[in-house]
């Protein structure tokens, strides 16, 4: 009898200890249950695994590959940082480097202007002081004829004309009105130069010297004069004046001086200087220039022009003696030039 007729379960049978492969007696019926359980589970089993879970499959695997991505990433920018770490600690030594290189220079420039200043007013002192002796030794006429011979004073005066039109040039006026030092040794030094110049045109082989072979110094001074404002440093410019005022002795002097044509303009600009001394040797200036005729008529009719006697009359009421006394004579000049070119 059947284990199956029996009510009994199949029972399988032990396997042999030589045999290759391993078989199980199972009965039909259940193995085909099996067939159907398998198939229904892979029919089923895509359902069961629904669309979010193979998304999140596929995220996961997509987050595994970001991350393998940004820990490469991740090694290049530590690479790239450690490289810039490095290139930023060498900039950070040569930048202190530099800060000290510079606070170097930076001393050594304080004591380089220190030390240019410490020259600079040693050269203004011992200009002070030569010019001086030559503003004094120049006073005396065989000293002027002496220079003359030597072949000297050409040199003299074109150097004389360069630095007396850089210190003008270098002016505040706007503070030097109010601040000037006429002791200080720049002020001599310059006050010696244009003094000497001034004795040189007071000795007869001197200005006529300057008449012929100084045009430069005579162009340069009336060009100072016309730069320096009103009020500023009045005693250089009142020794310019007695210069051009020497040379204006000479025919020849004078008539050079006549032909710049910024001579007039000059006299009716320093006529309102304010300072009394300047308006003095202005007019003794022009007074030079009406004494001779034939200054006159290269000048003409620019002397009559009437703000020229006006702002010479004004200065006949001024209370300097010297001055009134000089614009007085001056227009009394004017008033004759004007009756005499009239008829």
């Amino acid at each position: 009898m059947s284990a199956s007729l029996l009510g009994g379960k199949s029972r399988a049978l032990p396997l042999s200890h030589g045999a290759k492969d391993a078989f199980v007696r199972v009965r039909k019926r259940d193995l085909e249950k099996l067939t159907t359980e398998v198939m229904q589970l892979r029919e089923f089993l895509p359902r069961v695994l629904n669309g979010d879970l193979i998304k999140m499959l596929h995220k996961a695997q997509a987050a595994q590959t970001m991350k393998e991505h940004l820990v490469q990433e991740q090694e290049q920018l530590q690479q790239q940082c450690l490289h810039l770490q490095a290139r930023l600690d060498a900039v950070q030594t040569e930048c202190q480097k530099e800060r000290e290189e510079k606070l170097l220079l930076r001393e050594q420039l304080w004591q380089s202007g220190t030390q240019l200043q410490q020259q600079a007013d040693f050269c203004s002192g011992l200009g002070s002081a030569t010019c001086s002796l030559l503003w004094s030794s120049s006073a005396r006429e065989h000293t002027v004829s002496q220079w003359l011979a030597d072949g000297k004073l050409q040199s003299f005066l074109s150097v004389a004309a360069q630095t007396l039109e850089s210190f003008v040039r270098s002016l505040d006026e706007d503070v030097k009105t109010q601040t000037e030092d006429h002791t200080s040794q720049e002020h001599q030094f310059v006050l010696a130069l244009a003094g000497t110049i001034t004795n040189i045109a007071a000795v007869t082989c001197g200005r006529d010297f300057l008449s012929s072979s100084a045009h430069v110094l005579l162009d340069t001074l009336m060009k100072l004069l016309e730069l320096m404002k009103p009020g500023v440093f009045p005693k250089l410019k009142v020794l310019m004046l007695m210069a051009l005022y020497n040379v204006s002795i000479s025919v020849k002097g004078l008539k050079y001086i006549s032909e710049n044509p910024g001579l007039l303009p000059l006299i009716w600009t320093l006529l309102d200087d304010g300072d009394w001394e300047v308006c003095l040797h202005t007019l003794r200036l022009l007074q030079s220039v009406l004494l001779e005729e034939d200054v006159l008529l290269l000048l003409g009719s620019s002397l009559l022009d009437p703000d020229l006697q006006a702002r010479v009359s004004r200065l006949t009421t001024t209370v300097q003696p010297s001055l009134r006394l000089a614009a007085q004579q001056t227009l009394e000049d004017l008033q004759s030039f004007q009756q005499q070119y009239i008829l």
